[in-house]
């Protein structure tokens, strides 16, 4: 599932090609993803000018005009900028065909993902309840330590929440409970501050971090297989169940939280 680094890197990567130019006319093969294209949408769409995308959260938000496209990649989405003359797949749903000649491509086995609409002026229902960008200053240490206060849920639960901050997947929020050594299943209410402080150290490192290498892996957006990676060769515990922890060599374990695989190291994970 594509996570926060990884949308990120998306927004970067298609920005470029879609910054200023027009949007000629939709070519939608699917209408009813997640949820239907709205019709609002289609007719507003067509002839406006792309003034600035953006990333909330898991969400992109091309900016014109008349409103805003509220897109979502889903469980298995992709964006990728291609050449008008690319024959669509099974798989890809919509195009946005721009007067570069170029087009902007969704591709979505599981569909799962969605195109909304917001309205100048708006905030999508979906976008309302947000919480901080975990790239933030309003995001740390101190914000986690008393939103968690007598909550009995684990913590890797907890931080996967997108109220109290967005972004922080299945993948990342593993990765980042092992840098900071708390053990998952961890009630949030029972984690000192100063631990928190930590956690939100390590979010914020591994994300930037996950983001750069996301941008030096993703090669080229205008190629048909141009697709977000992950950096899997640096994951510590994530995918890893069974194999030597990398600092002290126990097993790595695995274990279902909120429905969720959730991978860690018995002994540097307390």
């Amino acid at each position: 599932m594509p996570e926060l680094p990884e949308v990120e890197t998306t927004r970067t990567g298609i920005a470029p090609h879609l910054l200023g130019r027009r949007i000629e006319r939709l070519a939608i093969r699917q209408p009813s993803l997640r949820w239907p294209i709205p019709r609002t949408l289609i007719r507003k769409l067509p002839g406006q000018s792309i003034a600035a995308i953006e990333r909330r959260a898991k969400y992109l938000l091309v900016h014109t005009d008349a409103g805003s496209a509220v897109l979502h990649l889903g469980m298995s989405g992709s964006l990728r900028v291609l050449d008008q003359s690319a024959a669509p797949g099974k798989h890809d749903h919509y195009d946005w065909l721009l007067d570069s000649g170029k087009l902007l491509r969704f591709t979505d086995p599981r569909r799962f993902g969605c195109l909304l609409w917001q309205p100048p002026g708006t905030l999508h229902p979906l976008l309302s309840t947000l919480g901080p960008e975990p790239l933030s200053d309003e995001f740390n240490g101190d914000l986690l330590w008393h939103r968690s206060r007598g909550r009995k849920s684990s913590i890797k639960t907890f931080i996967m929440d997108q109220s109290i901050v967005v972004g922080v997947g299945n993948i990342y929020a593993a990765e980042a409970l092992f840098a900071a050594g708390i053990h998952p299943s961890r009630a949030a209410g029972s984690v000192s501050r100063e631990r928190y402080d930590s956690l939100a150290d390590a979010i914020k490192r591994i994300l930037g971090h996950a983001i750069r290498r996301g941008g030096t892996t993703l090669r080229d957006f205008i190629s048909p297989d141009g697709a977000p990676g992950y950096f899997e060769q640096e994951l510590f515990v994530y995918g890893r169940s069974g194999e030597p922890c990398r600092v002290c060599k126990r097993p790595i374990r695995v274990i279902s939280l909120g429905q969720r695989s959730t991978f860690y190291c018995p002994q540097c994970q307390r």
